[in-house]
This record gives structure tokens, C-alpha cells and sequence, in this order.
């Protein structure tokens, strides 16, 4: 099913109905609400939804609605005879439970409809408190957040409804609702009116407290239905005329506004005061801003300007196709890892990390050594994005190195040696491990220290796997290789020792033997991004040729040193703590963590590195935070009496407990998920079995054959949740490409109900989903590209 978007509209004051606990009075305040709108002069219409209704159909809210609300629009999606929870009511169904995504679509549809019919005020009640389940067992905060309707908050005004009120408040609040009124009973027994009128006050939030309704008669006959009938007729029409629900109709009205008004001046000014990232400003308007107003799971929640309807909502969903720079691994707003970060928060705060400890950190760094699968990594340091990891990473070789080799790199430049078109950064430093580029040649502190091997790559092209070579190394490399499957392109341990492996080490042992000797450079660290270099156009290198590229380095340390002892030929790649040649250096800030579908992407390789960074899918997409690990030899060198030579690095808020407290959570979840089975149906539809499967992608494997056969694409290839589709230009490729620009418009201007937001890396255009994303809303997407393409 299509997501739809949060809903929003200027003619239709739509507001979620919550209640701090169960019978608190929720129906009641939603005919208050009503019967004041139907009174008003302005002839407005008003509406009453229950998406989800337990007990007799009597006794049901809308029906209340309809007796004390005449001409109130009703109407109930659900309806469950059985009074208990909805998830007890729906299992004693016999017809099939409904979805969340299905009640979801079914209240937005009916709010869309009701928005272009006239209705200028809705109410969407939920079912017993904020965290009473829905049919399918869900919390109802979690099962409506898609929509975030303004909030409509009924507190409780009994014994311990303080605590309820306040309580159901900051869950709401934690899931980024907007509370908009709270409304209760008056008590002046308890007067929790009293407490909460100042605790909502200090938050700007009204609150209107209410006369309390006539008890029901404990006796349901039909005088006594027909008494209490006639005594609740009473009460509403006694607050219609002493109560000012019209003034809080009023603000209700003034926050929808002022809510799209500033959706539709953020573009503006935010082109007048925001200097973007990656962006060339020149001709740049407001109109290509797109403000977000929120976003949920896989999707941006993205305000567009619509003029064709009324029951248009001005809020669209848009499939996070970037996953917001690479981050998102559980989705946005989930609302386990909120609650983890606001734990640590009122934990913690922050507090100073050197030379203390705290639970969240240790944590971290326990659980990392012990599942990342490198028993070379003994030490964790931390930072706060990727870039300053890899700057922590590269002091780390080059000190061990220049330790081990008697180098003084103060007065000798000590390089580094990794593959053409990486990228590790932004800072100073790390834009020196890179060839020059776009990204840094005109950066005037650039110098580009080291030497960067071009290499093959791999996609599927006319549905082949290849590998193709690089046009000016196919003497050294060879011709160009095919491939029955992927799998066949990882089965690096039987192909290391075949005519590519030999040609692959020969080349680049020769080639390190020239630099060193015929032109003096010295190298202190081997640097890559295993499998994939992501900002440099998502290039899927050879593995074979990273993994030579490891071999070679490791099993020739004479190469950078002549006197350095040369290991026995048989020795196993990755074996032992020690390093050998030049400390190995893995940047998997965007690689690793399951972006590609394991845990580390350096498993591919079946190469254990004595450095390792990871970055962004660390805490799931919610707060900064990097980890760079290190074997106890690598830590060793920077060991002395002298405080100088210890590694003087750090950040203000390194290790923050919140950034640690969600990285834990977030592994962990990750890690179940993959022991589970979660990702199995993907994994099937790559292999034929589960026991011998090496790769596989949520992108489906029929979709990247096909594509692979489209006129305007030049290669495909899918890894665990990468999609990446090169593009044809006979301008040639690059940055600078403009080759994808124009799949990139199709998909954020779908006619669908929901657009794809991308990025494009000249000719090369890719997508990537969540670790979580449903099949069913990734095989949406591949409709789009199936019509964009084919």
C-alpha cells in the first residue's frame, strides 16, 4: 500500500481526540466541541471520526455524537461488539484485522473527503488512553503518529490523573505531537484543574476546564436511558452558554493557520538566511526548498503547495530515497530510540568523558568489540561524525607507522595509499587522503598526500554481472569478467588464487615497488572503503581487488621498509593482532553497520583491519556520533611517559551519553533483527537458500535485472539496502554530470500519492531504505523506476 501523507488542510480544522486514561470523558468533549461548532453563526460544518470502536453498537461514541451534535457528520471505521481493548476485540473477530497502514489510509481518505465537501472542523477520537493499543496491538501514540494531528488532550481529573495527564502529555510529546488544548472535568474535591491550568499555562498550551456531566443511572432501563438522554441534553446546552468553547475554537483555528502559514514562508526564508551544504547557491530560488514538517519511518512529510482541491492535503509523503545522507537505519521518529535518547538525557545531560566513565559509553564500546567480528579491535575511541573519526584513524596509522619504521614525519612526508574517487570527509586532514576532485581541488589548504589505485568495478549490465577494467590498466589487469550471479563476484577466497587474483597483486605490488623505490614516497596507512565509495559515485570496486590490495601490503612490509622481516608466503590474511606492512584503515561510515546487509562490510573481504571507523547507521539516523576502533598495537604507539605523545584529540561532547545510549539500542535492534530472520524474504529472493546465501538486497533481484536492460542505463547494482543506477552520458560520467538530473525530477514529481526524494551523483542516481523499510513500500518504488525507466 502507498503511504499517505500527514494530514493537513487550510479549510479543514482536523484535530486527534486523546485521552489521558480510559473513561475520562473523551466523547464528551468531542460534542462539546461539535455542538459548538454547529452553533456558530458562520454556518460551519463539523465532523466526528472514531476510527476504532469497542462494546455495543448503542453505546457507541458516534451515535452519541449523533443524539447531542445534530448535524454533526459521523462516522466509525471499525466497529467491535465485544467492550475490551481493540487488539482482545479484533482477535475475536473472524474477518480479517485490519492494518495499521489500512486504518491509516482509511482515516485519511475519509478526512480528505470530508475537506472537500465543506466540513471546516473534524475530530479523529481515539480509543481509551494514549498508549491502549489498536487492533493490531500497537500503541495508539505509535499507530496515528503518521497523520500527527494537532492534539486535542483530555486529562484526567480523578485520583492520580495528575500523573496520568502529565504522563500521556510527554509520550505525546515524545513522538512529536503538537498538543493544542487540553480540556478535563472540573473536581473540587481533587482540583486537578487547578495544578494542570498552571503546568499547561507555562507551556503555552489552553486549557479549558469543564462542568462535570450528570452520573449515569446505575439502572439501564428505558426511564433511566431516557433521564440520563434528557439530563445530558442539559448539560451541553449549560456549557454551550457558560463555558468559553467558542474562544478555544478560535485559537484551535489561529494554530492551523499560523501552522501553514509558516510551511509556506520557510522556503523563503531560509533561502534568505541558510548557507546549504553541497549546494551552489547561484540560481538558486526559494521555490527549490522544500520545507519538511515532520517525518515518520521511511518518509519525509514535505509541504506542497496545492491548489486544486480542498480535500488536497498540503502535506506529501515523500520516500526518504537518500536516507538522509546515509543515516536512517530504523526510520525516522522511531519512537524506541526517542525514548532512549531522552533516558540518557535525563540520565546524563552531558558530562565530561576523559579520565571518567559512564554506563551508555562503555557500553557502546563493549558491545562493538565484541559483535563487530575483528578480534584485531581492543579499543574504542570516540568522536562525533564520520570525518573526525577518519581524522582520529589516519593519527593512528601514521603514528604506528612512523613508530615502527623510525620515520620522522616532520621532516619527510609520510602518505597514505587507497583507491581513486574516495572520499572520507570534509575536514583538512581527511580531504588530503583523497585524490583531487571536485569535493576538495579548490579548498586552498588541499594537498592530496598519497597515491590512490584505480580499479574495476562491478554492475549488471544487460542482465550480466561484470566486472569491468579500467581502460588503461587492461594489459596489467586483464579483459573484462562475467559473472553467472553476485554471489559468484564475492566468492573472494575461490577466486583469490585465480589469473585475476595473480594479475591484481602483481600490479599492485609492482606498482607500490615504484613509488617507494623510483620515486621516494613513504606510506604510513592503507585507507578504503570496503565495497562501496559512496560520495565519490557509489562505485562498486572489485572485492578481489580490495582484497589483493589488503594481501599485498600485508604480506610485503619490504615494499615500505627494506629491512622490515617478510612474513612466510602461506600466512593467512587477517590472522593474528598484529600488523604488517602498513596498518590497514576501513572507513565504514557509510558501508557499515548493515547498510549493505552485514554487519561489517569488511566481512565481504574476509580481511580484519587493525582500524575501523563507523559512523551514521551507528545510532540508527537520530544524533551524531562515530566510534573508531583500533587493535591494542595501534594503541601501544602512542603509549610513553611523555604526555605529548598521547593521542591529544577530542571534541567538547565526546562519548555523550545520549548519542552512546542510542548507538546501544540501535546495535542491538540491528543485531536481533538479523538473528530473526527479518531480512530472510530478501535474502530468498537473491538465492536459492538461505544456508549458502552470501549477498542480497532489499531492492529486488528482478527489478535490477530489468533496469539493467533500460535504454538510458549504463549499469545497476543492488547491496543490502543500496540501489545505485548509472546513468548514460555521452559527455562521459563524473560529479559533474547532469546524466540522472531528469530521473531524479520524475520521481519528486510522481503523479502518485507519495514522491521520491533523491540524490544524484552526476550520472549516477541511487536510493536507499532503512534497515526496517516494509517490501511493500520498496516495491512502490521500484514501480515508479519501472515506469521512469522501462
Amino acid at each position: 500500500m502507498s503511504p499517505v501523507g500527514a494530514a493537513l488542510w487550510r479549510s479543514l480544522r482536523a484535530h486527534q481526540v486523546y485521552g489521558a486514561n480510559t473513561d475520562v470523558g473523551k466523547t464528551i468533549v468531542s460534542t462539546v466541541l461539535c455542538n459548538a461548532i454547529q452553533r456558530q453563526k458562520s454556518q460551519d460544518q463539523a465532523a466526528f471520526l472514531k476510527p476504532v470502536s469497542t462494546g455495543p453498537l448503542d453505546d457507541a461514541d458516534d451515535r452519541h455524537i449523533q443524539r447531542h451534535a445534530a448535524g454533526t457528520l459521523t462516522k466509525c471505521l471499525y466497529q467491535f461488539d465485544d467492550p475490551v481493548s481493540p487488539h482482545i476485540a479484533a482477535q475475536q473477530k473472524k474477518f480479517t484485522i485490519p492494518r495499521d497502514d489500512d486504518i491509516i489510509a482509511s482515516v485519511h481518505k475519509t478526512l480528505s473527503c470530508w475537506a472537500g465537501s465543506g466540513v471546516s472542523f473534524a475530530l479523529v477520537e481515539t480509543a481509551g488512553g494514549v498508549h491502549s493499543p489498536g487492533p493490531n496491538g500497537n500503541s495508539q501514540a505509535d499507530l496515528y503518529r503518521p497523520l500527527r494531528l494537532p492534539i486535542v488532550l483530555v486529562a484526567d481529573s480523578r485520583l492520580g490523573g495528575i500523573s496520568s495527564s502529565i504522563s500521556a502529555y510527554e509520550s505525546l510529546l515524545l513522538r512529536g505531537y503538537d498538543v493544542h488544548s487540553v480540556l478535563l472535568f472540573r473536581d473540587e474535591y481533587y482540583k486537578n484543574h487547578e495544578y494542570l491550568l498552571n503546568y499547561f499555562q507555562k507551556k503555552s498550551i489552553p486549557l479549558v476546564p469543564l462542568p462535570a456531566p450528570p452520573p449515569r443511572p446505575p439502572v439501564q432501563d428505558i426511564d433511566s436511558l431516557a433521564r440520563d438522554e434528557e439530563a445530558m441534553a442539559t448539560y451541553y446546552g449549560r456549557i454551550a452558554q457558560g463555558t468559553d468553547i467558542a474562544g478555544l475554537l478560535e485559537q484551535l483555528t489561529a494554530k492551523n493557520a499560523e501552522r501553514i502559514d509558516r510551511l509556506e514562508s520557510m522556503a523563503s526564508r531560509a533561502h534568505s538566511t541558510i548557507w546549504y551544504p553541497f549546494t551552489q547557491h547561484h540560481g538558486m530560488d526559494a521555490k527549490d526548498i522544500t520545507p519538511i514538517d515532520s517525518a515518520y519511518d521511511d518518509y519525509f512529510q514535505a509541504f506542497v503547495k496545492m491548489d486544486k482541491s480542498n480535500s488536497e492535503s498540503k502535506l506529501r509523503a515523500t520516500f526518504d530515497g537518500s536516507a538522509s545522507w546515509w543515516t536512517q537505519g530504523l526510520g525516522h521518529g522511531n519512537p524506541s530510540l526517542a525514548l532512549s535518547a531522552a533516558y540518557a538525557a535525563g540520565r546524563y545531560g552531558h558530562v565530561m568523558f576523559p579520565g571518567n566513565i559512564h554506563e551508555p559509553a562503555l557500553s557502546l564500546a563493549e558491545s562493538l568489540i565484541e559483535s563487530i567480528g575483528n578480534p584485531r579491535l581492543r579499543k574504542v575511541f570516540y568522536t562525533d561524525n564520520g570525518s573526525t573519526g577518519m581524522e582520529v584513524a589516519v593519527k593512528m596509522g601514521l603514528r604506528a607507522a612512523c613508530d615502527r619504521y623510525g620515520w620522522d614525519a616532520s621532516k619527510e612526508q609520510i602518505s597514505i595509499l587507497g583507491l581513486k574517487g574516495s572520499y572520507h570527509g570534509d575536514t583538512i586532514g581527511v580531504m588530503d587522503c583523497s585524490e583531487p576532485s571536485t569535493y576538495n581541488k579548490k579548498v586552498e589548504w588541499y594537498r592530496g598526500r598519497g597515491y590512490w589505485f584505480d580499479f574495476p568495478q562491478v554492475k549488471m549490465s544487460k542482465g550480466v554481472w561484470k566486472i569491468e577494467m579500467p581502460e588503461n590498466l587492461k594489459e596489467p589487469l586483464g579483459s573484462d569478467l562475467e559473472f553467472s550471479s553476485l554471489n559468484a563476484v564475492f566468492d573472494v577466497e575461490g577466486r583469490v588464487r585465480s589469473g585475476a587474483g595473480k594479475r591484481y597483486r602483481e600490479y599492485i605490488r609492482s606498482t607500490i615497488h615504484d613509488l617507494v623505490r623510483q620515486h621516494g614516497m613513504k606510506f604510513g596507512s592503507l585507507i578504503m572503503e570496503p565495497i562501496i565509495l559512496g560520495a565519490g559515485g557509489m562505485l562498486f570496486c572489485d572485492p578481489l581487488f580490495q582484497r589483493c590490495l589488503a594481501d599485498v601490503v600485508r604480506d610485503h612490509p619490504e615494499l615500505f621498509e627494506p629491512n622490515a622481516a617478510n612474513p612466510a608466503e602461506d600466512r593467512t590474511p587477517g590472522a593474528g593482532t598484529s600488523w604488517s606492512g602498513l596498518p590497514v584503515i576501513f572507513d565504514e561510515v557509510f558501508t557499515g553497520l548493515y547498510r549493505l546487509g552485514r554487519r561489517s562490510s569488511a566481512s565481504f573481504l574476509q580481511v580484519d583491519s587493525d582500524i575501523v571507523v563507523n559512523a551514521k547507521l551507528l545510532t540508527g539516523g537520530l544524533v551524531p556520533l562515530c566510534t573508531t576502533m583500533a587493535s591494542n598495537e595501534i594503541f601501544e604507539a602512542f603509549s610513553s611517559p611523555n604526555k605529548s605523545d598521547a593521542l591529544l584529540h577530542g571534541h567538547s561532547y565526546t562519548a555523550h551519553a545520549v548519542g552512546c545510549q542510542v548507538a546501544v539500542d540501535s546495535l542491538q535492534t540491528m543485531i536481533r533483527m538479523e538473528s530473526s530472520g527479518s531480512w530472510d524474504g530478501y535474502r530468498q529472493d537473491w538465492g536459492e537458500t538461505l544456508s549458502n546465501l552470501e549477498v542480497w538486497s532489499v531492492w529486488s533481484h528482478g527489478l535490477v535485472s530489468d533496469l539493467s536492460h533500460a535504454q538510458s542505463v549504463d549499469g545497476v547494482f543492488a547491496i543490502g539496502t543500496v540501489l545505485s543506477i548509472s546513468l548514460k552520458d555521452m559527455h562521459g560520467g563524473g560529479y559533474t554530470s547532469t546524466a540522472a538530473r531528469g530521473l531524479q525530477q520524475r520521481l519528486s514529481t510522481s503523479d502518485g500519492k507519495f514522491n521520491v526524494h533523491s540524490r544524484v551523483l552526476g550520472n549516477v542516481l541511487y536510493l536507499m531504505s532503512s534497515v526496517t523499510s516494509q517490501p511493500e513500500a520498496l516495491r512502490s518504488i521500484e514501480g515508479l523506476l519501472r515506469e521512469a525507466l522501462l
